[in-house]
């Protein structure tokens, strides 16, 4: 029987690995010395990062923006890097970074292409249709939810920080989901490393969700603050994401040994925080 989600990611925990890879496959930025279509490309590229960096990663990100950016290349070498990160590592699972959400049949389609035809073993979803749309994707137990509560990006605030009943709004869907979406334990949060102190206070109220961090490197979020808030409460449970600083470590022909040597650092770096905590 294959692994759940949560078998999978609680065995890298337990070996020490928090470094989640994103695969930002960005067309424009591939070295130039890989060839083929556009679609082949991206796949060699992927598969070379995964292939350098297989030993330290707990975790792969593909985003599947970059992807469907393929045209209609880009379904089959989204599945094709998928497959390739199941062959290739040590149990690592793999999140499609889809922010995926809807209602009807909108929605089945969604669990569909991201968990049958992709075969992701987790997926992000976005909140704001409320139960009814995320619904589907709960009841997949084995596989992970990682729902979208304090973002990365520079203007998560105008919604997220909103007052409710005395409380952030994000902190409201942290508790929806630890109190009302978890009924299946395969719920995570994704909390982004650029908002340290957010992060501190949602990892103090709800201390055991996975969390999916992303925002080190090229985004500007500090490591060491970030490790120091996501595992303060004593629970190893969360990953560190990194993409362009991983994937663009060089754009020429060592790219995969450039991405490895960063991959190793970040590890390296939050080993060494987690040992210093308390």
């Amino acid at each position: 029987m294959q692994a759940s989600f949560l078998e999978l990611i609680e065995a890298q925990w337990t070996r020490g690995k928090h470094v989640c890879v994103g695969l930002d496959v960005d067309v424009a930025r591939l070295p130039a010395h890989l060839d083929g279509s556009p679609a082949e490309r991206c796949v060699a590229f992927a598969r070379d990062i995964v292939d350098a960096t297989a030993e330290v990663a707990a975790a792969y990100k593909p985003n599947a923006a970059f992807f469907e950016a393929l045209g209609a290349d880009g379904p089959a070498a989204l599945r094709d890097v998928i497959r390739h990160i199941h062959r290739a590592t040590e149990d690592a699972p793999v999140i499609v970074d889809a922010k995926r959400a809807d209602i009807a049949n909108s929605n089945n389609g969604s669990v569909h292409y991201v968990f049958d035809y992709l075969a992701a073993d987790a997926v992000t979803l976005h909140p704001y249709l409320g139960h009814e749309a995320v619904r589907p994707f709960l009841e997949r137990a084995d596989k992970g939810i990682f729902v979208l509560c304090r973002t990365s990006n520079p203007g998560a605030g105008e919604l997220q920080d909103l007052n409710v009943a005395g409380s952030p709004l994000f902190l409201h869907v942290a508790t929806l989901v630890k109190s009302d979406w978890n009924y299946n334990l395969n719920c995570g949060l994704v909390v982004g490393a650029t908002y340290p102190a957010e992060l501190a206070t949602i990892r103090t109220r709800i201390p055991d969700l996975p969390l999916l961090i992303p925002g080190v490197g090229a985004q500007g979020g500090d490591l060491e603050a970030t490790v120091r808030a996501a595992f303060a409460a004593g629970e190893l449970r969360a990953l560190v994401n990194a993409s362009r600083a991983v994937l663009y470590a060089s754009g020429g022909r060592d790219f995969a040994s450039a991405a490895r040597a960063a991959a190793d650092d970040l590890h390296t770096s939050i080993t060494r925080v987690v040992a210093n905590l308390g």
